[in-house]
């Protein structure tokens, strides 16, 4: 193991990567760079620790860990499985906590009961087609929206929508409800598969330091 070299981590801009960053100090990994808020860096090093730290916007944190960029990654499941890049998925973090369902009207039931085919807006157009084609065997018309995709149902384009649900208000507001489960998400490790192999004893620690901070 080469000890002179960095460990670089990729962290998903805001919320995430303050809780990250809180995480990694319980482990002794810190970084003072990145707590003067008015700097335009972009890269971040801790010379004494050989980390240095990024941030990014959360869908491009699994494609600088699959291509080596960045040794470790925490991004959202919800973007992990969208991106579906290769990586190693080695912690769940346990906070970002929130469902990725299915949503509509609750007319919208039946038709999902009955595996008619129906239209599903979404902004993870992969996870849709997962989950229908694959886990429910229904064939349904998915189409990707980027905005406010409750729009969907509303306006008549799509019957159901496939999104992430934390408290449903949006939801209800717009008389709409949950109406089946994907998948329960939170914040992620990722690890690079090179890595792992070139830098197994140092990410084994700090996984299982992690692991440690994340008990206390």
């Amino acid at each position: 193991m080469n000890e002179e070299r960095y460990l670089t981590f990729a962290l998903t801009k805001g919320r995430l990567a303050e809780k990250t960053l809180k995480l990694l100090e319980k482990t002794g990994i810190t970084c003072k760079e990145m707590e003067d808020k008015e700097t335009r860096k972009l890269i971040f090093v801790n010379e004494e620790q050989k980390v240095r730290f990024f941030l990014a916007k959360g869908p491009d944190v699994p494609t600088y860990v699959e291509y080596g960029v960045a040794d470790i990654g925490v991004t959202g499941k919800d973007i992990i499985m969208e991106e579906g890049r290769r990586c190693f998925e080695v912690l769940d973090l346990g906070f970002g906590k929130c469902r990725m369902c299915v949503c509509g009207p609750e007319s919208a039931r039946e038709l999902l009961e009955h595996h008619q085919m129906i239209r599903v807006a979404s902004k993870y157009p992969n996870i849709a087609r997962d989950y229908f084609f694959n886990r429910k065997n229904q064939t349904v018309d998915i189409i990707k929206l980027n905005g406010s995709v409750e729009l969907g149902p509303v306006v008549g384009l799509s019957d159901v929508i496939v999104d992430i649900v934390e408290t449903g208000s949006t939801l209800r507001e717009n008389g709409l409800g949950v109406l089946e489960e994907v998948c329960p998400l939170s914040a992620r490790v990722i690890v690079n598969q090179v890595s792992m192999r070139m830098e197994n004893e140092r990410i084994k620690k700090l996984i299982s330091d992690l692991k440690d901070a994340l008990s206390e």
